[in-house]
């Protein structure tokens, strides 16, 4: 990867594609994808990333809830890198809530995601992880998961009137 990585925009052919899975966990090439997603998350104040954002269609995604200036009441968790993650829903309750991307920049819209889910997941050295996820955190998840399957959180969006510029999000938030 180049020294400060781009996050592709909406309208790359690899945000449309379905990521493959990593099989070799001591390339170093994979090592450099992991610490590029971490920057280019933290650099761009947000709370998850997934490798197709950074055009390379593989399964891997951090989920890193913290408030920011794009999500100022995000709870705190430390960053996880999940590789070739898998998850089933532990709570059927769909919320909606409001998300954005890093991808799709200026606006934000109501997506209705699961409340809990259990991931399965592989760590940076491939050993297995489990988590439960819920509320804010299983929203990143899930958007993040999402990119692997070639879908973007407006895929999610039950209308067109859920969907608002990020100026008028944050007059909402702030009011």
């Amino acid at each position: 990867m180049s020294e400060k990585p781009e996050i592709v925009q909406l309208g790359a052919e690899v945000l449309r594609q379905k990521a493959l899975p990593i099989d070799d966990f001591t390339c170093a090439k994979f090592h450099v994808l992991l610490s590029d997603l971490q920057n280019a998350m933290l650099e761009s104040n947000g709370v998850g990333i997934a490798a197709p954002q950074l055009g390379v269609s593989r399964q891997i995604i951090i989920v890193a809830s913290r408030p920011t200036a794009r999500y100022p009441k995000a709870p705190d968790m430390a960053p996880v890198a999940m590789v070739n993650p898998r998850f089933r829903i532990v709570d059927d309750n769909v919320v909606k809530d409001w998300e954005g991307c890093l991808s799709v920049p200026g606006i934000r819209a109501l997506v209705p995601r699961y409340r809990s889910v259990r991931v399965d997941y592989q760590d940076a050295h491939g050993r297995p992880g489990r988590m439960i996820l819920e509320d804010f955190p299983a929203r990143v998840f899930q958007h993040e998961y999402d990119h692997l399957q070639g879908l973007v959180y407006l895929d999610r969006v039950e209308t067109n009137q859920d969907i608002i510029s990020e100026s008028e999000f944050f007059k909402r938030i702030a009011a």
